[in-house]
């Protein structure tokens, strides 16, 4: 079932959650055990994230220093492909411009409707770590409104290649990103909120914001995406603080901010364990007034962490 319609069809708020796959070399045991923990709550998506090739750099024996590119997560598809089939829960793999190139993407798209899966979130994606902007793929997109395109014209069975005949057209349900403290690129809300628009225009059919930890935020920029006339659904993104260096991490990583209040309680905490229960009072107290205000969905960041998620679920349904 694709999300809009989950969405659309649902007279409450529904909840779903992200999943990080294994590092290469790892098992699934994890991610399934993360799934099942979470199971009983009814979560009515799960998305799955995608990353792109690094940049490494090995010493060799000589002392040189060789360059490889390596895939440290590889999987997605493969993984959400056994997730939606074993669970019976619709999956949203991520399709990223950084990394992949045009013929790449679509060859995963392909593969994804061979599986039954409808659903994607459309992103840029980070640069390479070694690089100071991001910079395409050859042959690749240089942002997620390019990225969207390419998906709808596959919805009408329009295939790079010009001259394919009785093309099968692939039904998708496309999630974009928002930013509701705007991307750290951009120069200014407006103009990020310019891009987002733009994305809706090309065919998303809903948003997922970033995370954001004061709800005020989240609701201003609904507004502001109306106003705009950005008028899809709009899913709040909800991370669980879990580890005490998560208060100056993820402002850095993320340019977002953290309210006073739960900056303060934060600092206070000796261990992660401390952390973790002041990170999951508070998404508690955001969930909970979320889903007093009617968001569509619920939208959890686990990053591989279930126990907090599972409390705050069960505390807020």
């Amino acid at each position: 079932m694709n999300v809009i319609d989950i969405i659309n069809e649902s007279a409450k708020t529904v909840f779903s959650f992200e999943l990080l796959p294994p590092l290469k070399g790892s098992d699934a045991g994890k991610i399934y055990r993360t799934i099942e923990s979470l199971v009983e709550f009814d979560p009515k998506y799960i998305n799955i994230t995608t990353h792109r090739d690094e940049m490494v750099f090995i010493e060799a024996a000589d002392g040189s220093i060789e360059k490889r590119t390596v895939r440290k997560r590889p999987g997605t598809v493969a993984i959400a492909a056994a997730i939606q089939h074993k669970y019976d829960i619709p999956v949203v793999p991520h399709i990223l411009c950084g990394g992949f190139s045009k013929s790449e993407t679509e060859h995963v798209l392909i593969d994804l409707n061979f599986m039954g899966i409808s659903n994607v979130l459309v992103l840029r994606g980070d640069g390479m770590k070694t690089d100071h902007v991001f910079r395409p793929t050859s042959d690749g997109h240089a942002n997620a409104n390019e990225l969207v395109e390419q998906v709808v014209n596959l919805r009408s069975g329009k295939y790079l290649e010009a001259d394919l005949k009785n093309n099968a057209p692939l039904d998708f349900c496309i999630g974009v990103a928002g930013y509701p403290e705007k991307h750290f690129e951009a120069p200014n809300f407006e103009t990020d909120l310019g891009y987002l628009k733009q994305k809706v225009a090309a065919g998303a059919d809903y948003i997922v914001t970033q995370m954001f930890f004061d709800n005020q935020v989240y609701y201003d920029f609904v507004d502001k995406c109306r106003a705009a006339g950005i008028n899809v659904p709009i899913i709040p993104g909800i991370k669980p603080i879990n580890l005490t260096n998560q208060l100056t991490v993820l402002p850095k990583l993320f340019s977002i901010n953290l309210p006073t209040e739960l900056a303060t309680e934060l600092a206070k905490c000796k261990t992660n364990d401390d952390a973790k229960v002041v990170g999951t009072e508070w998404a508690i107290h955001q969930s909970k007034d979320l889903v007093a205000h009617n968001v569509p969905s619920l939208h959890i960041y686990t990053y591989g962490v279930s126990d907090n998620t599972k409390k705050i679920i069960k505390a807020v349904f």
